[in-house]
């Protein structure tokens, strides 16, 4: 896939059309082999391989009976976690109803990400509140894995696609209302760490096991290292939306590549990042503290027009969303599957280093890897089936087809 090239469907060779997931659990898929791919492990690829399900759990045996189906030729994920989204399929998880919520959820999910968190943008508090409590609904049905806030607490100095009228700092109590809105499911806070109240509201994140992530910030240096040193622990798509390093005020930048206590998110769509910066990421974080993110607003799996992005108009051309008011990138119409795939062959990099970006450091983060992240026995089976060109064809998750691949029936093992 050239860069920037759009995939809004459903993935190749899917039964099907897409539609909102169900709010229930799905029973599980009994006793199914996946035999003969190359399986990506946290020790590596095996070529060959295979994966065994049963019910909604990776299996380290198969059961009597099992089904074995014959998948020579594909790769065998992990199902994607996506820590920073906004929406997709024409809804936004900032003011979409639940029905709304779940539309963007599922066009994701079929995408291959199988745990998302979903972000809001700046607005009005009560209006923030008020989402996080439908928010958390979802969060308790299994449906989301937790909510990010990103802004208001964040600099006018770098808004990008945020609303400065609405933006304000980062009070530790008005951070306090949000968390509590989200009952248990706030997972991250976005904040302009230099702003007044910054520091202060690190560690109370911190303290309520909220990550705080730097960015949206105009935070020198020095100023990015206190904010580690208080439990700030991501970097919120680097890069973007913060001063540029220098060589005599570094800024955020180097300090957030150079602490091993940061993990650094990126989005990887030919837009937002220059493939030489996403080398320089990978180089000094190393691929273990690298989570790709889509940074995703409504439009992804929608198509280009007109949109909002909380109260800013968007208009989305090829694919790239900016305002409408002052042309800032406003979020990415990114799947994560397009991430993958153009991480592999264009960006070159090693697939178990792509893949450890896109599922195993994001669930870390969420405290959430001995569940989500990568193909052990005892974990959730979400997987993802993907041909020999990266190409996504089947998507699992606990067990049931969410994407059925076109593959040969099975046969008794």
């Amino acid at each position: 896939m050239a860069a920037n090239e759009r995939n809004d469907s459903a993935p190749s060779g899917a039964r099907g059309t897409a539609r909102p997931a169900p709010t229930h659990p799905h029973p599980g898929t009994h006793g199914l082999v996946l035999d003969g791919a190359r399986v990506v492990l946290p020790t590596g690829v095996v070529d060959k391989g295979q994966v065994v399900v049963d019910g909604t759990k990776i299996a380290a045996t198969a059961p009597e009976n099992a089904q074995v189906v014959d998948v020579t030729g594909h790769w065998l994920l992990p199902g994607f976690v996506d820590i920073h989204n906004h929406g997709g399929g024409g809804a936004s998880f900032s003011s979409g109803t639940a029905e709304e919520v779940l539309t963007g959820v599922h066009t994701h999910r079929v995408h291959g990400t199988t745990t998302l968190v979903v972000s809001t943008v700046t607005d009005d508090m009560d209006v923030l509140a008020r989402q996080a409590g439908l928010l958390s609904e979802l969060a308790e049905q299994g449906e989301i894995a937790g909510i990010h806030f990103e802004g208001p607490f964040i600099s006018p100095c770098r808004k990008g696609a945020h609303s400065e009228a609405l933006l304000r700092d980062p009070d530790p109590a008005e951070v306090r209302k949000l968390v509590d809105a989200a009952r248990g499911h706030a997972a991250m806070v976005t904040l302009a760490t230099e702003l007044p109240g910054g520091i202060e509201s690190v560690r109370l994140l911190a303290e309520h096991g909220v990550i705080a992530a730097v960015g949206h910030t105009d935070a020198s240096y020095e100023q990015t290292l206190e904010a580690i040193d208080a439990g700030a622990t991501v970097a919120t798509h680097l890069f973007n939306a913060m001063p540029q390093i220098g060589h005599r005020a570094p800024g955020p930048i180097a300090a957030l590549l150079e602490d091993e206590r940061v993990t650094v998110e990126l989005i990887n769509d030919g837009t937002h990042l220059h493939p030489a910066a996403l080398q320089l990421a990978f180089h000094h974080a190393g691929p273990d503290r690298v989570a790709f993110i889509t940074d995703a607003m409504d439009a992804a799996g929608s198509g280009d027009g007109r949109y909002l992005l909380g109260p800013l108009e968007v208009e989305v051309t090829d694919g790239v969303a900016r305002l409408v008011e002052g042309g800032s990138i406003a979020g990415s119409t990114l799947t994560l599957d397009r991430a993958l795939r153009r991480a592999v062959t264009i960006d070159r990099l090693p697939v178990e280093h792509a893949v450890a970006a896109l599922s195993a450091n994001p669930a870390r983060l969420l405290g959430r890897y001995d569940r989500v992240g990568s193909l052990e026995p005892g974990k959730d089976a979400d997987l993802l089936v993907l041909d020999a060109d990266f190409t996504l064809k089947g998507v699992m998750r606990q067990g049931a087809w969410v994407v059925a691949p076109e593959l040969p029936s099975p046969a008794p093992r």
